[in-house]
Order: C-alpha cells, then sequence, then structure tokens
C-alpha cells in the first residue's frame, strides 16, 4: 500500500508557507491603499490645474504644418515646410490688407480677345494674362476708383504670334497701349491727375517696355514716353544703368505654368533620383543665323557646345522637346545662360523642379530679392568662364551641393515663382502686390490723405 500520510517535516514546510501567504497579503493591502492615495491626490491636481486653466485663457501660439509627398520620397525636402520661414511674422500683411487695386474695364481687344489662341495664357510672356486674372479675384480688388492706390490697365501686348515662326511679335505694343490710354484718359479722371504716376502696366518682353527683342534697337527706342511716369511690372532687369530700366519697375518673373509643374512633379521618378548631373535644352547656334550676323547668347551657348558638347556628364541637346521639364526634374544642375536678353523661363523651372540654377548672365537682376534668397540657392558664372564650368561644378559638389540643394528646395521658393489664378499668401502676384505696397507714396489717394488728414475724393 502507498502511505499517503505527511511527515512531519513537510507539515512545517506548510505552515511557513501559510505564515508568509498572509503576510504578502498584509504587504499588498498596504500598497494598494497607499496607491489610492497617490491615485486620488493626482486626480484632484489634475482637475484642479484643468478648471485654471480653462477659466484663465492665454494665447495659443499656431503650430507649423508639414507636408510629405506620399508618393516621392526624394520630395520631401523640397515639399516640406519651412517651420523658421513660417514663423517669422510677416512684416508687409497690414499693407496688403488696406491695399487697394482698380482695374481698368477696357473693351476686349485690348485683352480678351486675344485668349482665343491658348496659347496667349501659356506661353513665357503669359504674366500679363496671369496678373490680370489673378487680380480680378484678389481681395485687394476695388470696384470704386477713388479709394483706389493704383490702377491696373490689363493690355495684352505680347499674343501677337507670328505666322513665320511663331515668336510674339510685339511691334504693335507701342499704338496699342497709347490707344489704351487715350481711352481711359477721356473716360476717367485719374490718369490725368497723376499722369499714370499710380498707374501700373505688365511689360513681360525681352527688354521690357523697350518693345524689342534685340538690345541696340532696344536701346535706341527706349521707353515710350506716354508711359516713363506709371509703375513697369517687367521680366527683364540688370544691375548697371539701362535705358530699358530707366522708369519705375517691379521686376518679375517669367510665366511658368503652375499645372504643368505640379504634372511634372507628380510623374517624376518615384525613388526621385537625379541621374543627369549637368542639363541644357535650347539654341545652341554652330555658326550665327540670324540676320544681323551676330551669335545669339553673346555666343556663350556656342562656346557650352563646342566645349562640352561631347562630355557624357553634360547632357546638353539642341532641339526642342515638349516633355523637356522631365528632364530638368531629374538633374542636378541646370544652366541658364542668357538669350538676346539675360533672363529666360529656366530659371523658374529650374527652381521649381528642383534643379540648381547655374546663371550665366552678367549683371542679371532676379525677382522677388527680398522673398528668394538667390546665393544661397543658386550659382552664378561670369559669361567668361563658361570654359571652367566642368571644374567650377565639380568643387561645388564636392563641397557645398548639399547646403545649396536644401535651401533650393525650400517650397517658398517655388511658390514665389508661380503666378497662380487666384492670390495665395507668399505667390508671384502676392510678392508684386507686396512690392507696390512700398510704392504707396505714388499714390495720389494716400497723398491726398496725408496732406488733408482724410479721404477726399479730388476731381481735378
Amino acid at each position: 500500500m502507498v502511505d499517503f500520510s505527511r511527515p512531519s517535516r513537510n507539515r512545517g514546510f506548510y505552515v511557513r508557507m501559510r505564515l508568509l501567504h498572509k503576510q504578502g497579503r498584509q504587504e499588498k493591502s498596504y500598497c494598494f491603499r497607499y496607491f489610492r492615495w497617490v491615485l486620488w491626490l493626482s486626480l484632484s491636481l489634475y482637475f484642479f490645474s484643468s478648471y485654471l486653466i480653462t477659466n484663465h485663457p492665454r494665447k495659443l501660439t499656431s503650430i507649423p504644418k508639414v507636408t510629405v509627398s506620399n508618393s516621392k520620397a526624394s520630395r520631401a525636402l523640397f515639399e516640406t515646410v519651412n517651420t523658421t520661414i513660417q514663423q517669422q511674422p510677416r512684416d508687409h500683411q497690414d499693407l496688403l490688407k488696406d491695399l487697394k487695386v482698380y482695374i481698368y474695364d477696357l473693351p476686349s481687344k485690348y485683352n480678351v480677345d486675344w485668349l482665343s489662341n491658348e496659347r496667349c495664357s501659356n506661353h513665357l510672356f503669359a504674366s500679363e494674362v496671369a496678373l490680370h486674372k489673378a487680380l480680378q479675384e484678389s481681395d485687394v480688388r476695388t470696384f470704386d476708383p477713388w479709394e483706389a492706390d493704383f490702377f491696373f490697365v490689363p493690355v495684352y501686348v505680347s499674343c501677337n504670334f507670328s505666322t513665320v515662326n511663331g515668336f510674339p511679335a510685339i511691334g504693335h505694343a507701342r499704338p496699342l497701349l497709347a490707344s489704351a490710354i487715350q481711352h481711359i484718359s477721356t473716360q476717367l479722371p485719374f490718369w490725368n491727375r497723376s499722369l499714370g504716376a499710380d498707374h501700373v502696366f505688365v511689360a513681360s518682353h525681352d527688354y521690357g517696355a523697350c518693345f524689342h527683342a534685340m538690345e541696340d534697337v532696344a536701346r535706341a527706342d527706349g521707353i515710350p514716353e506716354f508711359l516713363k511716369k506709371s509703375i513697369i511690372l517687367q521680366t527683364f532687369g540688370v544691375k548697371h544703368q539701362h535705358p530699358c530700366q530707366d522708369v519705375e519697375n517691379v521686376l518679375i518673373p517669367p510665366y511658368v505654368s503652375p499645372e504643368k509643374v505640379q504634372s511634372t512633379l507628380d510623374s517624376a521618378p518615384a525613388n526621385g533620383q537625379r541621374d543627369i548631373w549637368v542639363f541644357f535644352r535650347g539654341k545652341m547656334e554652330v555658326h550665327p543665323k540670324n540676320i544681323s550676323g551676330r551669335f545669339y547668347s553673346k555666343a556663350v551657348r556656342t562656346a557650352i557646345w563646342q566645349k562640352y558638347g561631347g562630355n557624357r556628364k553634360f547632357y546638353l541637346k539642341r532641339h526642342r522637346f515638349a516633355g523637356y521639364q522631365s528632364e530638368i526634374v531629374r538633374s542636378v544642375f541646370c544652366l541658364c545662360p542668357l538669350g538676346w536678353a539675360p533672363w529666360s523661363p529656366r530659371l523658374v523651372e529650374s527652381v521649381v523642379l528642383g534643379c540648381v540654377p547655374v546663371i550665366i548672365a552678367d549683371g542679371i537682376r532676379l525677382p522677388f530679392s527680398e522673398a528668394i534668397r538667390w546665393p544661397e540657392i543658386s550659382l552664378t558664372v561670369a559669361e567668361k568662364d563658361v570654359g571652367k564650368l566642368g571644374m567650377i561644378l565639380e568643387d561645388v559638389a564636392a563641397t557645398n551641393l548639399s547646403t545649396i540643394q536644401k535651401n533650393l528646395w525650400d517650397p517658398e521658393n517655388k511658390r514665389a515663382l508661380l503666378f497662380n489664378n487666384q492670390v495665395q499668401e507668399g505667390d508671384a502676384t502676392w510678392q508684386v502686390l507686396n512690392a507696390l505696397s512700398h510704392k504707396l507714396d505714388r499714390s495720389h489717394r494716400r497723398s491726398r490723405q496725408s496732406s488733408n488728414g482724410h479721404a477726399t475724393r479730388d476731381v481735378s
């Protein structure tokens, strides 16, 4: 038989275990009571603090948003909001809030009739159309001319495309503008009272309000007398004296379609690889072909082709390609040499598509320099140094390329260079309005307010 009786020593072990178990329960009970006390005290402090906060509201600080593309890893930095810039106060918001612009309602022959050709609102000179559209929907627009600070004159002069080469023919610009001024000066008193000093025109052509593509002719013709007292929004600008900027002006970027840019970004390689080292597509002459016998681009583009046409690191193409933006978005450096004029749309396209612009145009003045830190996002190479481009770019790549790209991909830069259908804070139209807010000394209404101490309707 099996004996199931417990040995005496096992019974002693059993008693000790019961005692330890009882002692453990007492310790747990004590810990539980302590925990309940701490919990009660914490909840009391929490509710008391909540009461104080609710009954003593404080000023809330907005948290900047960060947006990152889900489909394009490489564009995370490009599309991430620069929180440092966002947190900086907008110094001119109050000025823009009070700014008033009156838009003349001109006969359709001066503007909308030209829109029958789709190119009119999409080519590089189309900022005249884009600005008009955006201002029509803007909060700064006033329908009361007596309260206006500035008067916008919407005349589209760059939509008369040549049947020979397809380029805009601007020989009609001067008579068309003169006719528009004749119209507004006989219909309303505002031109005559200031002689046009508070009137704004767009001249988005090679040499601005000189209205000619060849510099020597533009210099000789100069700016029409009837525009010399007005404010010109123009793409042409240089740092030295030039008769085609001898007028009150605001430097603006050439037009690049924001929809086309977004489409290019959406279809860019998902891995964001930039497999083109140096890119340029455009006119590069081997021999001068224009009637003047001179080289286009002061022979700068010819020198680039001759020096680097056979260099595998340089992706140089002389023929047109409608999808060239898809090449820019794959490139590290994008050459932006002068054409007939110093500026070109490549400058805008390079920035908005994240390719470091290499500016080769001596003395060029760049748009919206207060908003865009050009020296930090681009390279400038003297025209005489194009033969050293390879060495210069290799040196940049080995030193500070990543810093330049980080600065370049700040979305504020892209925003400032694009004209949208409706004004967005920081975009190209907004930058124009911001620039005008610095010229309120030209506003007849403001000058009358300053002299009289109150608003006055001057019918002189």
